[in-house]
């Protein structure tokens, strides 16, 4: 006895079944990315971060080399820290928060042509800045403004979900908001200061944002979803998440912009410049040993025996390694003068702990909302660890003569190696987007 194809079937209604819609076609297309707002978010965001991946390596690699000249409208070191400060990140925060968001709020979500505006221009702003860093300054400030623009319209949008919610713990979501009213207003001032030309204040402008917006927003994802995701994936581990929790995590961020506009106003060359390096650098260790504690409570090691969990807890692991890296900075800067560790603790945090919690929870949403299964394949997980070799590259490279590699060396490797990680992450999840779900569901 033969048997008979299966044929899908349309239901009652008159529509094609699921399977026959996601069947129907496998092409990329671009009105794919507005149904939903994960989709345009995080593809823009891929735009953003491969250009500026490919461009810092590209400066690197001149610099070290002398290959082709550049010729340099601003200080590529901060077209570099702006566009990853600002530039994908806040992209990649749109299209969690508005997925994730309304969720949290008891809210109807938006849908994702009211978020095509304000997303398009903060990604055509920030390509217009790289352009114009090479170009004119004008051009570099008019992609800033345009930017700033898309930002203010997207916090506005996710203000408006806020006030609309009736749920009883809204903490979570008007932390967030509030972080994002600040990181606008830390684009204003960067735009303000180097229209004036005072990049000192432009630096501290970039520092605000850095950690008063951008890790402020982590953290806090972090403290609500972690926990969540762990205790779901491994019913041994309990949910554990405290409020003080929190507290220490958004104070030490705030810690973090007191000490960049106390460097702006001079205070390290003051008489009392000393004394606030050590207490600056006790209070970093302090807060980067309870963070690896916390880590270690929040299921560190268990969460190896499933890789993208794994990839979660690890960058958490590096918040913590970040802090312990700028305290132990501070103290050899008060003791001995050396204040090598600076940027390594700083690239700890960017590299190690926001590009591994990106790369894990974009990745993780990706899957989630393409059809696909919520695991961390090879693919995956081999970019994860590609990642963490960047990111040691790029904290060696802060101490000269490390290992005895010429240290020239170390920073352009560690930003090849980033552009290749990013590069193969944005194009591949950025295919994601632009086709039907492979289970036929909406979004």
């Amino acid at each position: 006895m033969t048997s008979r194809p299966v044929i899908p079937v349309r239901p009652a209604a008159g529509k094609p079944s699921p399977e026959v819609l996601a069947a129907l076609d496998t092409r990329w297309r671009w009105r794919y990315l507005m149904l939903a707002p994960h989709r345009l978010g995080f593809f823009l965001a891929m735009v953003v971060l491969v250009a500026s991946g490919g461009w810092w390596a590209l400066v690197q690699v001149a610099r070290s080399t002398g290959w082709w000249g550049l010729y340099y409208a601003l200080s590529p070191t901060l077209v570099h820290s702006v566009v990853t400060a600002f530039g994908f990140i806040p992209l990649f925060f749109a299209g969690f928060l508005f997925t994730a968001g309304p969720k949290w709020l008891g809210v109807a979500p938006l849908p994702a042509q009211a978020l095509r505006a304000p997303l398009v221009a903060q990604a055509a702003g920030w390509l217009l800045w790289l352009a114009g860093a090479h170009w004119r300054i004008g051009a570099a400030l008019a992609g800033l403004a345009l930017a700033a623009v898309g930002l203010v319209w997207m916090s506005a949008l996710f203000w408006g979900r806020v006030r609309q919610s009736q749920a009883q713990d809204q903490w979570h979501a008007r932390v967030v908001a509030g972080a994002c009213v600040l990181g606008c207003l830390s684009l204003a001032g960067l735009w303000l200061s180097l229209a004036v030309g005072t990049h000192a204040l432009a630096r501290a402008w970039v520092f605000t944002g850095l950690w008063g917006f951008v890790v402020v927003v982590y953290v806090t994802v972090a403290h609500r979803m972690i926990p969540f995701f762990t205790s779901s994936a491994m019913p041994m581990v309990q949910a554990w998440r405290p409020f003080w929790v929190l507290w220490l995590m958004l104070a030490a961020a705030l810690l973090q912009v007191l000490a960049a506009w106390l460097e702006w106003a001079g205070l390290p060359a003051t008489r009392a410049g000393p004394a606030w390096t050590l207490v600056h650098g006790t209070l970093q260790l302090v807060v980067g040993g309870v963070l690896v504690w916390l880590a270690c409570v929040w299921g560190l090691v268990q969460s190896l025996r499933n890789r993208l969990l794994a990839m979660l807890h690890i960058g958490f692991l590096w918040l913590g390694l970040a802090f312990v890296l700028g305290g132990l900075s501070q103290w050899l800067a008060w003791g001995f003068g050396l204040g090598t560790l600076g940027l390594g603790a700083l690239h700890a945090l960017t590299m190690g702990c926001l590009a591994s919690l990106m790369l894990a929870m974009v990745t993780r949403v990706s899957c989630g909302h393409s059809g696909r299964a919520l695991v961390a394949d090879r693919i995956a997980w081999s970019l994860f660890w590609l990642l963490q070799a960047a990111t040691v590259l790029r904290i060696a490279s802060a101490v000269p003569g490390v290992f005895g590699i010429a240290w020239a060396w170390l920073l352009p490797l560690a930003a090849c190696l980033w552009a290749v990680t990013m590069g193969v992450w944005g194009v591949r999840l950025g295919r994601w987007y632009g086709r039907v779900r492979a289970d036929g569901r909406p979004g």
